[in-house]
């Protein structure tokens, strides 16, 4: 039975499931797949690359740095994350993403995006470390409304979280029966649409099918809890939650702000490091 990891997106929230994965791995915790969404994917690369702290220390770095994300990178680019900076410079130059582990590990790496024309989730493989692979994990992160839409493979992609914010379903579909699902959100918690969704509908117009999907978002998220919900009562999964709201924004540019967050991960993986591996059977 293969063991799957599945990480939710929720843009800086991602740092506290970044502190949960990275006690996993201190501690040598390591899935035989791992599902991405958002946050998810971009932080969650680091795992196949075997990169403790990565995530949590270039966005420290580059919190207040205007190459990397603010307005005058919206105003400029399109994207309030710098896609050249952010997803190219970064790992290349100022805090080097591992792409000899990323390609050696066999942990199969999968990252949801959505596509804008079809309003349906692109679930896609990368298992070589390369300009495509970044680009695939900054669709799968590009939020609506400060992201420009990328293009790649023929398709135009924005956040995997639009058509699939959780996706344990397809996980399970592709052999992974056995997962562990970290969410960014605590118990009981209830999607309600975005406050921001007329202006999305305004700006996304051209893309119906995306817009609809966004209309439909808070229906889907909420059916997917249920469906953790009752995969967690028949023992198919473990599920991984903060134990309140994670005090962070969508943006953050405060490295303090952001490090509490982390550590908030890191308390709750270590509380539950001993069950991940029961349930992975370590």
């Amino acid at each position: 039975m293969k063991n799957g990891l599945v990480l939710e997106g929720g843009a800086m929230r991602g740092l506290w499931t970044a502190g949960v994965t990275d006690v996993m791995m201190e501690h040598d915790v390591w899935p035989d797949g791992l599902i991405g969404v958002s946050a998810g994917a971009a932080f969650g690369c680091n795992i196949k690359s075997r990169q403790i702290g990565r995530a949590i220390r270039y966005n420290m770095r580059f919190a207040n740095d205007a190459r990397y994300s603010g307005w005058r990178s919206l105003l400029t680019t399109g994207n309030y994350f710098n896609a050249r900076f952010g997803y190219h410079t970064v790992p290349k130059k100022y805090d080097i993403f591992d792409d000899n582990a990323f390609n050696q590990n066999p942990m199969e790496f999968i990252v949801v995006c959505t596509d804008v024309e079809t309003g349906k989730a692109v679930y896609q493989p990368l298992s070589e470390a390369n300009y495509d692979t970044y680009e695939w994990i900054r669709a799968s992160a590009s939020m609506p409304l400060v992201s420009k839409v990328v293009k790649l493979d023929g398709r135009k992609l924005l956040d995997g979280g639009v058509a699939d914010s959780i996706p344990l379903e397809y996980f399970e579909s592709i052999g992974y029966r056995h997962n562990v699902v970290i969410l960014t959100q605590p118990k009981g918690f209830i999607k309600s649409q975005n406050s921001l969704f007329p202006l999305m509908r305004m700006a996304l117009r051209k893309y119906p099918a995306f817009v609809e999907a966004l209309a439909n978002r808070p229906n889907m998220y909420n059916q997917e809890l249920a469906y953790v919900a009752k995969a967690e009562e028949e023992g198919r999964c473990l599920v991984i939650r903060p134990d309140d709201w994670i005090p962070i924004g969508h943006i953050s540019h405060d490295p303090d702000e952001m490090l509490r967050v982390y550590e908030l991960g890191r308390m709750v993986g270590e509380r539950y490091i001993e069950q991940i591996k029961e349930f992975y059977k370590i």
